[in-house]
């Protein structure tokens, strides 16, 4: 029994200066489990260390904690979508509201193709109390920023050229963002529920104050 090989795949050691490499494939493995178990909680050193093939330890060398992994998942979750985002932007054309409508349109589809990534992006499960922690209140505060920022100057577009009224665009557009955000965790819990085909059109005019085209 004593003489049973591990089950626990062995890593190639790094060479010189390809730690980079071993941090990213640390990050991919947490990815992985995160979207096969549909759940953080998944996401543990131990489990981490294992899909990669490595000895847990050696997550120390680039992670302190499990939280920095979970940040590090959750900051390229965002980087996706900001992606995403940009893509959706720039194959809409130069009309301020068809590309307002774009974006938009875009998140809500990141949502769906990705719904465990996107849960722990705004669940908040995997947030640590920031006591015992080396995630800061800083690095908490600058998640998604890029992606916000984007939308907001997406919708200044649309005031600029007379499509929309809105007097506080930061504000209407974390209104938007709440409005998209609610209709992207209803359709992934209520999954039955007969939603009118336009709902989202609906609610971005709405809540970005687009006039009539």
């Amino acid at each position: 029994m004593g003489n049973e090989p591990s089950t626990t795949p062995t890593r190639p050691r790094n060479r010189r200066g390809e730690g980079a490499r071993l941090r990213d494939d640390i990050v991919a493995a947490a990815v992985e489990l995160l979207d096969e178990a549909g759940s953080e909680t998944a996401v543990t050193l131990r489990a981490v260390a294992r899909r990669v093939g490595i000895a847990a330890p050696s997550i120390y060398r680039h992670f302190p904690d499990q939280p920095a992994i979970m940040l590090a998942v959750v900051r390229q979750a965002f980087d996706q979508l900001e992606a995403q985002l940009r893509a959706a932007l720039d194959a809409a054309g130069a009309d301020p509201r068809q590309r307002l409508f774009a974006v938009s349109h875009a998140y809500l589809g990141f949502s769906q193709d990705h719904p465990e990534r996107y849960r722990t992006m705004f669940g908040g499960l995997w947030v640590p109390a920031l006591q015992g922690t080396t995630v800061t209140v800083s690095d908490m505060e600058a998640v998604g920023q890029a992606s916000l920022q984007l939308l907001t100057e997406t919708l200044g577009a649309c005031v600029t050229a007379g499509q929309a009224t809105s007097t506080d665009v930061y504000a209407d557009t974390v209104a938007l963002w709440l409005g998209l955000h609610g209709l992207a965790h209803q359709r992934a819990v209520t999954v039955a529920f007969p939603w009118p085909p336009d709902i989202a059109d609906r609610l971005i005019t709405t809540l970005a104050h687009l006039k009539s085209a």
